[in-house]
């Protein structure tokens, strides 16, 4: 459903009247309600806003011979963002994203992006750090229901300032960030995050895309305490199988992100490996890793796009999520569009005199894309870990969840 309000005069002494017609009338903002939410002003006004959100809730049953109260709920919202946008000039997008049900970090994206330097883009707010594909790739895009054991090295939202660009085939974007706007932006360090990418193969069939990222961060001596840890791949599995509990007297964590991808029709390979450096006062520095690698199948649609710009410096070279053609949506008559993926993912949280533990994760996924706004997901993940300070023996964790997700 799609309307335009528009305003008509009949005359000095006559009232306003509001009629929804495909109106003619100049200056007259154009009001719509659809399946990309709420918005008034139209692609070539000069003031266009936009009201979006998504809906992310997981059904689940699981847990661990080892641990007792992992799996707490049975089913959670996971997601319930609220997404005003406001464009000004077609050059200036102020954006927020805000989750009430978030009690530790109800504040996403908090930005402003100006875009009117053609292949430039500069944001300053709260948004993400130019740093790992997967972290990149929005979670109404992601393949997965969760982001693998690796994103635990992702430096995520921080606040700060950046700048990005693009040419063809290649992006490259850069930015000075602190804290994160839900703790306290003037606390845990500063700092500097990079990230290249160039698709040296990239037609409407195929894209072969390559990456590298690095960030270093000074952390304060008097700032929150610094740690490592992760769950399954899952939202409702709520205990860490691994971590480094409090790492001591650190004083900067340096990491380097390798990305590549490779997409050839309907099928999708995609990895990445990052290293952690954590740095400390009065003892030997602590090397971390994580990496993963999945395949991805469209048995009857079209693989995800890929994008060189967005709204934020940063977001850019990632893969959108998949998009039923209009006569493949079940609203339509059709039967929508159905994904299959596997993915294996490790991470290494034991190093020196910290025992934060191994884990390894697989994964295998089911996503049915019944309208564009629409995802059903289904996944199974079987974890395991070496004996870690988390449980002091081998630990193993079976999941199976569903996810209905709502993205407009």
């Amino acid at each position: 459903m799609a309307l335009r309000v528009v305003a008509r005069s009949l005359g000095p002494s006559c009232a306003m009247w509001l009629v929804c017609a495909p109106a003619q009338a100049e200056d007259v903002p154009e009001v719509k309600v659809d399946e990309r939410g709420f918005s008034v002003g139209g692609k070539n006004d000069p003031l266009r806003f936009e009201l979006g959100g998504r809906l992310h809730t997981d059904f689940g049953a699981g847990g661990s011979r080892a641990l007792t109260n992992e799996f707490p709920f049975a089913a959670d919202v996971r997601r319930f963002w609220i997404e005003p946008k406001l464009t000004i000039n077609h050059d200036l997008i102020l954006n927020l994203q805000y989750d009430p049900t978030s009690a530790s970090t109800p504040i996403n994206n908090l930005l402003a992006s100006y875009k009117g330097v053609p292949s430039w883009t500069i944001t300053i707010g709260n948004f993400k750090e130019p740093f790992s594909l997967e972290q990149l790739i929005s979670n109404n895009d992601t393949t997965f229901m969760e982001r693998s054991l690796a994103d635990t090295f992702a430096p995520g939202r921080s606040t700060g300032f950046a700048v990005g660009t693009h040419g063809k085939s290649w992006t490259l974007a850069a930015g000075v960030y602190g804290g994160n706007i839900n703790a306290d932006v003037g606390r845990g360090g500063i700092a500097g995050t990079a990230r290249a990418t160039f698709a040296p193969i990239l037609t409407d069939n195929t894209v072969l895309h390559l990456g590298v990222a690095g960030s270093y961060r000074s952390l304060d001596r008097n700032g929150p305490d610094f740690s490592f840890d992760t769950t399954p791949e899952s939202f409702l599995f709520r205990t860490s199988l691994v971590d480094t509990g409090t790492i001591a007297d650190t004083s900067a964590v340096g990491r380097l992100g390798l990305e590549g991808a490779f997409a050839y029709g309907p099928v999708r390979i995609q990895a990445e490996f990052i290293a952690t450096n954590v740095e400390r006062i009065a003892a030997r520095s602590l090397s971390f890793q994580g990496g993963y690698v999945y395949a991805a199948w469209v048995i009857n649609g079209k693989a995800p796009r890929y994008v060189l710009e967005s709204d934020t410096a940063t977001e850019v070279g990632v893969f959108k999520r998949v998009t039923p053609d209009t006569s493949q949506r079940v609203s339509r008559g059709g039967t929508g569009v159905f994904e299959l993926a596997a993915r294996y993912s490790a991470i290494d949280l034991t190093e020196r005199d910290i025992r934060g533990g191994r884990q390894q994760d697989v994964t295998v996924g089911v996503n049915w894309y019944p309208e564009p706004y629409m995802r059903v997901m289904a996944n199974y993940v079987h974890a395991w870990t070496d004996a870690t300070a988390v449980t002091n023996r081998p630990t193993q964790a079976e999941i199976g969840q569903v996810r209905l997700q709502l993205a407009f």
